[in-house]
């Protein structure tokens, strides 16, 4: 999905899914009301991860999914708790071969949009065939670049033609780049306005507010209410939900503590967050915390063409003296949990590659391996960061445990344009720079292929012919994901050798809700797909 500090491209192909986590913020200008909404009030979640593009051909950041995920059906879905898609408007799905070159999926009959228009399979080549001709470079077409023709051979029955193998399809179809849109509504060759839009899933958008701040425009409130004509299998807790975008944290946390939302995301800084861990954890009243693993990852990324940050045995040694649990403990306050693999605990296939290989972190060790190399000390190195919950604590800390015992002299700078700095480092411009990332999809898949081949949506000019070109194609052949755990294991120990990019921590999935809000463990879950059925109020 995208480089995430906040999703915004989720991932980074518009940040891919894998996506960099770059957060939209929205303004506290003038509020414009797209269409009205009355009743009770809805239960309110509140977040950062703002957004300005609803359509799904142009979707692709974590605030567009929440609301796509809840207000459209895709052929699959991820049960909560849950990494295996699962039917949704399909009643069954399944490579029809035995080299995930052909997909085939019998659809659910008697299923129909909010407007009541029926969906069929025509709907589902056309969503898909609409996304590819739309191309938008800040939407997630690409990551259907393997799907060569779609083919709804009855109104029931519907064929993915693949150009390659493709066994991480049914993944890709589950998330928000899948949904199914209404060929009736939909233009073919252009996106709609977020106004227009309608879907079949468990909530239909009943109202959009608008803010502007300096004359750009972004998403400040969507309030959703139950879709009557819903026939999927989530059962619905409440019949009205709302999601207010903020500005930063500290603006949420407010609202949070007087009521103006009932929850909040992972959008909390890490000390608000931990001062709620500890008032649960010693029975202090107040507000209800949630934590469970989390796919949202961070790493530091090395410019493998630079003199310095090019040399293996440079990156190596940064590997053998940084300190995870140190930052996970007293920059991230426990909000975060060290990460020793590019794929995070809770995917199926990690491992441990970087701790067993570089153990706890040791200056004896690093100086030899600067020593076999003939590198002289100390090192030195620009490190770049744009966007971090901790804000500049993060880079400051990596500084100190690198420049501890003499081998490396660390320059932070930040670049606080996020534009500017996605502009750098795709033209190489930075020696080494952190940033998040956030899959598209629980699968090992989507922590390797973007980030790590052919230079990855980092542009850092790493490629390993081996992990490209033989091993990732394997594992693309085994529609049994369990079964390329193994070829993964084999990827994850090179890199660790190799350290293109360097994993530094996972966060946890952390939600804070008013007391009288239930459900949310129910849905909270690796996946980071967050379902609004889930969520009632006492």
């Amino acid at each position: 999905m995208s480089p995430a500090l906040s999703r915004a491209p989720r991932g980074l192909a518009a940040l891919g899914s894998a996506a960099l986590l770059a957060t939209a913020m929205t303004g506290c200008g003038s509020v414009k009301s797209i269409a009205g909404d009355s009743g009770s009030a809805p239960i309110t979640l509140g977040t950062v991860n703002s957004t300005e593009v609803l359509d799904p051909a142009g979707a692709y950041d974590l605030g567009s999914w929440l609301i796509l995920e809840n207000t459209f059906q895709g052929l699959l879905r991820f049960p909560a708790g849950g990494t295996v898609p699962q039917p949704d408007a399909a009643q069954s799905c399944e490579f029809t071969g035995t080299d995930a070159m052909t997909y085939h999926c019998t659809m659910r009959t008697g299923l129909t949009f909010s407007n009541g228009h029926p969906l069929t399979a025509k709907d589902v080549a056309f969503s898909m065939d609409r996304m590819k001709a739309i191309k938008d470079p800040n939407g997630p077409s690409s990551l259907f670049d393997t799907v060569k023709s779609v083919e709804a051979t009855s109104d029931t029955e519907v064929v993915f033609h693949l150009s390659q193998p493709d066994a991480v399809l049914p993944d890709k179809l589950a998330g928000g780049a899948g949904v199914i849109v209404d060929h009736q509504v939909f233009p073919a060759d252009r996106e709609l306005s977020n106004d227009k839009l309608v879907g079949s899933g468990p909530y239909a958008v009943s109202s959009i507010e608008e803010t502007t701040d300096g004359g750009a425009k972004s998403i400040g409130r969507i309030t959703l209410t139950a879709n009557g004509k819903y026939k999927g299998d989530q059962q619905l807790k409440n019949h009205k939900f709302a999601v207010r975008f903020f500005t930063d944290p500290g603006q949420l946390k407010s609202a949070l503590d007087s009521g103006t939302v009932d929850l909040t995301d992972n959008s909390l800084d890490p000390a608000a967050a931990a001062q709620l861990l500890s008032d649960q954890r010693t029975g202090k009243d107040g507000l209800k915390v949630t934590t469970a693993d989390s796919g949202d990852t961070r790493f530091m990324v090395f410019n493998t063409k630079d003199a310095t940050t090019g040399q293996q045995a440079v990156r190596q040694a940064v590997a053998q003296l940084l300190d995870r649990q140190a930052i996970a403990r007293d920059v991230y306050q426990h909000t975060a949990e060290p990460l020793y693999s590019v794929v995070p605990a809770g995917i199926t296939g990690h491992n441990t590659a970087f701790y067993d290989r570089y153990g706890q972190p040791d200056l004896a060790k690093a100086k030899a391996i600067l020593a076999a190399a003939k590198i002289q000390t100390p090192v030195k190195f620009n490190l770049t960061w744009s966007r971090a919950r901790a804000k500049d604590a993060e880079a400051e800390a990596i500084k100190r445990q690198l420049e501890a015992g003499g081998l490396f002299q660390v320059t932070v700078n930040q670049v606080t344009d996020w534009e500017a700095f996605k502009k750098s480092w795709t033209d190489g411009s930075f020696q080494a720079f952190t940033i998040g990332w956030s899959a598209d999809y629980p699968d090992a898949d989507d922590f390797v292929v973007p980030l790590v081949v052919d230079g990855g949506v980092f542009h850092n000019g790493f490629d390993d012919p081996q992990i490209s070109q033989k091993l990732v194609p394997d594992t693309l052949k085994q529609a049994d994901r369990s079964a390329a755990g193994s070829t993964f294991g084999t990827i994850q120990n090179t890199l660790a050798t190799e350290v293109p990019i360097l994993p530094l921590f996972q966060n946890t999935a952390f939600y804070a809700a008013r007391p009288n809000i239930t459900g949310v463990a129910s849905t909270v879950d690796s996946t980071g797909y967050f379902r609004f059925a889930a969520i009632g109020r006492d």
